[in-house]
């Protein structure tokens, strides 16, 4: 029955029995019928305050903003419903609960943090809600949906596990450090977390094959404060180079590295360096210092990465970081399966982005298989993600690393004794 014909009968049976109350309801009725289609709803529950979490929403919003603008999905807008989880694995538990119970999205992006995800993994199978990561890392979130398909397979890995970060680390070091700079050894140093277990393991492994001994691991509480005692003992093994495995530190290290001019330059995983805003948080000590990121500002990874890049700092003020490029594509992959799975249904929703084949602005990202040890990870490798290396230069985030996307050369900050400069 169309709203006209309901509003003809309305006004034929008021003027037999002045009934109008009665014809309320079936006009409302009647607009319902014309309502928009519901929204695809998907949570972002992240670390909104931390340098390293804070533009996963604002780039999530972004993500909805142009595919609403475009039409959405067969006509549903993408609605963002954020969530701020303070850091805290409990935060993030009531959170999800929330989200799925009582604000009834579809999916959800979470945290950059691996205790936060691996606290949720359970909770999306209880759920029976999609849940992907920006940037968590450890290697047990993909392995526990290996070891029980049925049970976690509502959880994805979005970014790379730390064993593939270890091999990016790795696979950068030997071309800029062993054959570029003639280094021939390396301290570990990583803070003590869930991510950095595997992560470690992994550098044990990949740094001797690449030629680089390593003489010492140094493993750091997080709550960290003085690296003086840290930085002294590395220097009196005098390696050739610090390779890093820092994420919830980072500007404390870095300042300190610069005001004691440890003479050794560092190179691995930095996750707040990945921030724009990294320079001017560490009063411009960043410089010299050499991190791994999946994208970065101004390098065409792929076709999307500037226009993204860009685009945030118009809108934001600054660039994002690590994590910020991924849940951009998270936004759009989770839209691009509801589109192939013709549904939001979270089993037919799971199916679909297991065929995930997108390329965001991190590279094409594609999901490891129910066979492969890390099930729901995005695959490493040529062709899909490699990763990147930059270095901070001037106050500037420069890549450096792999050479089709590099802008520039290293550069050491005066008080670094390597062979050049």
């Amino acid at each position: 029955m169309s709203i006209l014909s309901t509003l003809r009968d309305c006004r034929q049976l008021k003027a037999v029995s002045g009934l109008t109350a009665l014809c309320l309801p079936i006009t409302l009725a009647g607009h319902a019928l014309a309502a928009d289609p519901a929204p695809i709803k998907i949570g972002v529950i992240a670390e909104a305050q931390a340098i390293a979490g804070a533009s996963i929403p604002q780039a999530a919003q972004m993500a909805a903003d142009e595919i609403n603008a475009k039409g959405g999905v067969d006509g549903r807008k993408i609605q963002i419903v954020t969530y701020d989880n303070h850091s805290s694995s409990a935060d993030s538990v009531r959170a999800f609960q929330r989200a799925v119970n009582e604000d009834k999205v579809n999916a959800v992006i979470a945290s950059f943090i691996s205790e936060v995800v691996l606290a949720l993994e359970p909770w999306a199978s209880r759920l029976k809600t999609p849940l992907i990561t920006p940037g968590a890392a450890s290697n047990e979130i993909s392995k526990s949906v290996h070891k029980d398909y049925e049970k976690n397979k509502y959880t994805f890995h979005g970014y790379l596990t730390s064993a593939a970060l270890a091999l990016s680390v790795c696979d950068a070091a030997k071309e800029l450090l062993v054959d570029g700079k003639k280094m021939k050894t390396a301290v570990i140093m990583s803070e003590d977390a869930a991510w950095t277990k595997p992560l470690d393991v992994g550098y044990e492994e990949c740094l001797p094959k690449i030629g680089l001994k390593v003489l010492d691991h140094i493993r750091f509480s997080p709550d960290t404060t003085d690296f003086t005692p840290i930085f002294n003992k590395i220097e009196a093994a005098k390696p050739d180079v610090i390779i890093t495995g820092i994420s919830h530190v980072g500007v404390q290290p870095t300042v300190q590295w610069k005001n004691q001019q440890v003479p050794i330059p560092m190179l691995g995983i930095s996750s707040q360096a990945t921030n724009s805003t990294f320079g001017s948080d560490t009063n411009n000590a960043a410089d010299g210092v050499i991190y791994q990121s999946v994208s970065g500002p101004n390098v065409a990874v792929t076709p999307k990465s500037v226009p993204f890049t860009d685009n945030f700092k118009k809108k934001y003020g600054n660039y994002p970081g690590y994590a910020g490029y991924t849940a951009y594509d998270e936004v759009y992959f989770i839209a691009d399966a509801v589109k192939r799975a013709g549904s939001t249904d979270a089993d037919k929703m799971v199916t679909a982005l297991e065929k995930t084949d997108w390329e965001g602005t991190i590279g094409r990202v594609q999901f490891y298989g129910k066979d492969d040890e890390f099930t729901h990870s995005i695959k490493y490798g040529k062709g899909l993600i490699t990763g990147l290396i930059l270095q901070w230069q001037d106050g500037k985030q420069v890549s450096v690393w792999p050479k089709e996307v590099a802008k520039g050369q290293l550069k050491f900050p005066d008080f670094i004794k390597t062979t050049t400069h």
